[in-house]
């Protein structure tokens, strides 16, 4: 299943709804709040959080960092909203399959299709990287960016969660869009850095984050540029791969488009190891590194060592090592969404 995230994240598509949920802020236009993260109990991780803003944003501090270095990092998966059973972009690739079928009866006697058709999943994961290359580039090359995009607002306008019911941006953490205020209103420029497609964080992200496009690094694929008959330029998505990022193309991905190392950089599984080790060991200022803990099994899932999807091994064991914060989120938590 680790190349499950691999394959899908370099399809160059992630999922969101520009219209159901509004961005829950807890910050004023002012910045000054009496508690500036609400739905984290007092423990450990929401005092390391505040006495890290603190020391890097007063001016005279030894630990003081200049506004121009303020970098916090985020992944998106796992870490700002949830992502089990199976990650929210390959449902929406299963149900692509299913909404084109009529167009292709062959897909009836041709695998992985036909298994898929059928809810043969366990035939489907069978057939490996191959199936599942076969069901991202079929799902989502051969259209304009424009035609993509509105086909991902559609889906997620209408689909919910298997399991909880919900629409899937309602699964949003509400105490990381907290500490994602409260990082910007301490000059903090925030950046999503996730192993989802670029092209279809960048239209969602804002609303939903605060982020504005121009701050998501992620996955991509190639595009094409044509003129249409009618005089108009398109881009077109073609099946080939431009940059993953994930794992060690995490800081690859920072270097290349943020263009400094961040401060401060939060995840929650072995997808985001590199990008906490290339943070935490830097030297100079100080810095801060962060794991959201899926330790609740009532409110969300509970999963770590050995899960199919957001498997944290690595950066448990090393947490200690490199100072890393590790929010435990059932008992950290006041509330999820």
């Amino acid at each position: 299943m680790k190349k499950l995230h691999l394959i899908i994240v370099m399809s160059g598509m992630f999922l969101f709804s520009c219209g159901k949920t509004e961005n829950k802020s807890t910050q004023p236009a002012t910045g000054i709040v009496s508690d500036p993260l609400p739905s984290w109990n007092e423990d450990a991780s929401k005092k390391a959080i505040i006495d890290f803003v603190t020391k890097t944003t007063q001016e005279g501090s030894v630990d003081f960092i200049p506004v121009a270095d303020r970098i916090a990092c985020f992944d998106n998966d796992g870490t700002l909203w949830s992502e089990q059973p199976l990650y929210f972009q390959f449902i929406f690739a299963l149900d692509r399959v299913k909404a084109l079928a009529p167009q292709h009866p062959e897909w009836k006697n041709t695998q992985p299709f036909k298994a898929l058709l059928k809810g043969d999943m366990k035939t489907v994961m069978a057939g490996g990287e191959k199936a599942l290359v076969q069901i991202v580039m079929t799902t989502h090359a051969g259209m304009t960016t424009e035609e993509f995009e509105k086909i991902v607002k559609d889906w997620m306008a209408t689909s919910i969660h298997p399991k909880t019911g919900k629409h899937y941006n309602e699964m949003i953490f509400q105490p990381m869009i907290e500490l994602l205020d409260y990082l910007r209103a301490n000059g903090y420029k925030t950046f999503i850095v996730s192993g989802g497609g670029v092209d279809f964080m960048r239209p969602w992200v804002e609303q939903a984050y605060g982020i504005p496009p121009d701050q998501v690094v992620g996955s991509s694929g190639k595009l094409k540029y044509e003129v249409k008959e009618d005089g108009i330029p398109v881009l077109i998505k073609i099946p080939e791969l431009n940059f993953i990022d994930d794992k060690e193309g995490k800081p690859a991905g920072i270097h290349q488009y943020i263009g400094k190392r961040p401060v401060f950089t939060a995840g929650n599984s072995d997808g985001d190891y590199e990008m906490l080790q290339w943070t935490s060991t830097a030297t100079g200022y100080p810095r801060f590194g962060m794991i959201v803990h899926h330790t609740d099994s009532v409110r969300e899932w509970k999963y770590d060592r050995g899960s199919h999807i957001g498997k944290l091994e690595r950066g448990l064991d090393d947490a200690s090592k490199y100072n890393w914060v590790i929010v435990d989120m059932k008992n950290e938590w006041k509330e999820l969404h």
